[in-house]
């Protein structure tokens, strides 16, 4: 007959040896489990800890100083190694100098091209175009050789006035592109063009006096919610140009379309005005973007030295 002992309360019908392993396996299991809850919840607790850590930074100081003590397993961070680097700053504006260059030289080069092919038109559209993009990609380059020199000019508005007088000018040298497309656009259906040249003109002499105004406003009393609205007025500067671009990119593009397909330079045409539409208007809509962040965040400033890699992408996204 098989043996049976009392356990506890009533009967049990394994014998005592293998209850007693039994036991001794479940305590391990039970011990092995415990163990392991134990540091799963304070892994869970240390995330959460540096987790509200990292939030109470970011809140604190911003984005771009929170991310310092949080380098995972001592590895640098790229992005502050690079931005706090002269080395790197100098070779980052070096580079953009260049490009720069590169695009004055070739606006340069064809403005003396039709000059000469055509010289007895004088100044069209054409002509002042490339004369515009000669002279803001001109001013941008030296602007970039000599950074150094114009972060430490004093007052603080003649720096902000040399680095954003181009962005006018660019402003009105696409403007420039755009009022072209317009009246090529109107030619075609056979309507008047005569009033687009007064509103470019208008609009562009808005542009300058408002801007123009700040800025003396900003010279003679220096107002930090001020420097924010000449920010945030640039923005919508750039927000206008992208949708001149679409709009009148667009209707150009639609039109060339409806053109016949045996049409000389049809093909060519299309494929121009379609790449130059959305250049210019995605480029337009990103800078505007990036003005709105360097308006209310320091750690999107442009136009300080040690955010050279935002500088490369904001310049970058222009060229």
């Amino acid at each position: 007959m098989r043996s049976s002992c009392k356990f506890v309360t009533g009967y049990c019908r394994y014998p005592p040896h293998e209850i007693k392993n039994h036991l001794v396996s479940r305590r391990r299991c039970l011990f092995a489990s415990a163990f392991i809850i134990f540091k799963f919840g304070n892994s869970i607790k240390k995330k959460n800890t540096r987790k509200r850590e990292r939030e109470i930074l970011m809140g604190l100081y911003g984005v771009d100083e929170a991310v310092i003590p949080y380098n995972l397993n001592g590895e640098s961070n790229w992005w502050h190694d690079i931005n706090d680097s002269p080395l790197w700053q100098d070779r980052i504006f070096h580079i953009l100098t260049a490009l720069y260059g590169l695009v004055a030289v070739i606006a340069l080069v064809q403005l003396v091209r039709i000059q000469l092919r055509v010289p007895e038109f004088g100044w069209t559209t054409q002509k002042v175009f490339h004369f515009l993009n000669f002279l803001v990609n001109g001013v941008r380059g030296l602007v970039f050789i000599f950074r150094r020199n114009v972060q430490d000019l004093h007052p603080e508005i003649v720096r902000h006035i040399l680095l954003d007088m181009p962005s006018l000018v660019f402003f009105t040298t696409y403007a420039l592109l755009v009022l072209f497309w317009a009246e090529i656009y109107y030619q075609a259906r056979a309507e008047s063009t005569g009033g687009l040249r007064p509103i470019f003109f208008t609009i562009n002499v808005a542009v300058y006096s408002i801007q123009i105004a700040m800025w003396l406003v900003l010279w003679w009393k220096y107002i930090p919610v001020l420097v924010i609205i000449s920010k945030m007025f640039f923005a919508g500067v750039s927000l206008f140009a992208a949708l001149g671009f679409l709009l009148y990119g667009g209707r150009l593009f639609l039109m060339l379309q409806r053109f016949p397909v045996e049409s000389k330079g049809r093909q060519n045409k299309l494929q121009e005005v379609g790449y130059v539409t959305v250049i210019c208007s995605s480029c337009f809509l990103v800078r505007c973007i990036m003005m709105c962040f360097d308006a209310f965040d320091k750690a999107a400033d442009l136009n300080v030295l040690n955010h050279p890699v935002l500088n490369f992408i904001y310049y970058l996204r222009n060229y």
